[in-house]
């Protein structure tokens, strides 16, 4: 049986629906790269677009997510935008961005977590809410590792007490295949393209959705001595830990240049790099009129 937890046993229609995802880079796709599509990623939320379509071509689908987002700006830009389309089915990703801050007043973070849930229920669609995965991290970052388990067991609770309002939860913590470092692009903080189809075919199956995809598994690993790996570890915090503290203390972030992928309803049925494309074409011809 899938190991996910389902609250309410929930199950979503195959009915023609809306999907609109909201959150961060999780969401996004970021580690999924792909250049032939908005903001250069794929991931999960496009693949499970992909899926409902293949079960009914009348599915229409956007993502508003947009990489190192906290929730503040989440809830800001994003879940007003959102409920204006009128969706069926609402995937909500947010807070991991919150939890690498240097400090966090949790109560503060999980009690406008909640009240953005509850904004999310109130519209009658399926809510889908997620757990963080237990990210294996340096020992000086113990402090965000607590942090993500406060947070799971909270996110826990809400789907518990929302869950007669449409709450339901992929508990991604519980998802032993992420224990691969081979789900996860280099920075260990995304997944890779594997990580995000594996994701994609445990939210189709917490529905019980008919779908095509298949997880192949990976071949042998390769083992790294002890120098390889310490090599390795400092290659991250160079290229990956300190970069990002240091746009954090300059109050930058990747995401500050980038728009949502799919900011309006698409209806995936139609071929999503069909549709970019056609969307780079119009936007260079208006280009062209202004200069």
């Amino acid at each position: 049986m899938p190991n996910y937890l389902m609250a309410g046993g929930a199950r979503l229609t195959v009915r023609p629906g809306r999907f609109v995802a909201i959150g961060d880079s999780f969401t996004e796709g970021v580690g999924d790269w792909d250049p032939r599509l908005p903001n250069g990623v794929r991931g999960w939320a496009d693949r499970v677009a992909k899926q409902l379509s293949k079960v009914d071509p009348r599915w229409e689908y956007a993502n508003l997510a947009i990489r190192s987002k906290k929730l503040g700006p989440i809830v800001e830009e994003q879940i007003d935008h959102a409920l204006a389309l009128e969706p069926t089915l609402i995937s909500f990703y947010a807070g991991g961005n919150d939890i690498l801050e240097l400090r966090q007043d949790m109560d503060d973070l999980l009690e406008r977590y909640s009240a953005a849930v509850d904004r999310l229920c109130s519209s009658g669609a399926q809510v889908v809410l997620f757990t963080g995965f237990d990210v294996p991290l340096h020992p000086l970052l113990g402090a965000m590792k607590r942090r993500n388990h406060v947070f799971n067991d909270a996110v826990r609770q809400i789907v518990k007490d929302n869950a007669d309002r449409g709450a339901v939860l992929l508990d991604y913590w519980t998802l032993d295949a992420y224990r691969d470092r081979r789900m996860w692009d280099d920075d260990k903080l995304h997944m890779n393209r594997a990580g995000h189809r594996y994701l994609a075919i445990q939210f189709l199956e917490l529905f019980g959705i008919d779908h095509f995809l298949e997880f192949e598994p990976f071949g042998p690993s390769q083992r790294v001595g002890p120098v390889g790996y310490t090599v390795r570890e400092v290659e991250w915090w160079r290229e990956v830990v300190m970069p990002m503290f240091g746009r954090r203390m300059r109050g930058v972030t990747l995401g500050d240049t980038l728009s949502p992928r799919w900011p309006e309803l698409i209806r995936p049925a139609e071929g999503m790099k069909r549709i970019y494309r056609k969307r780079l074409k119009v936007e260079s011809h208006l280009g062209a009129l202004i200069t």
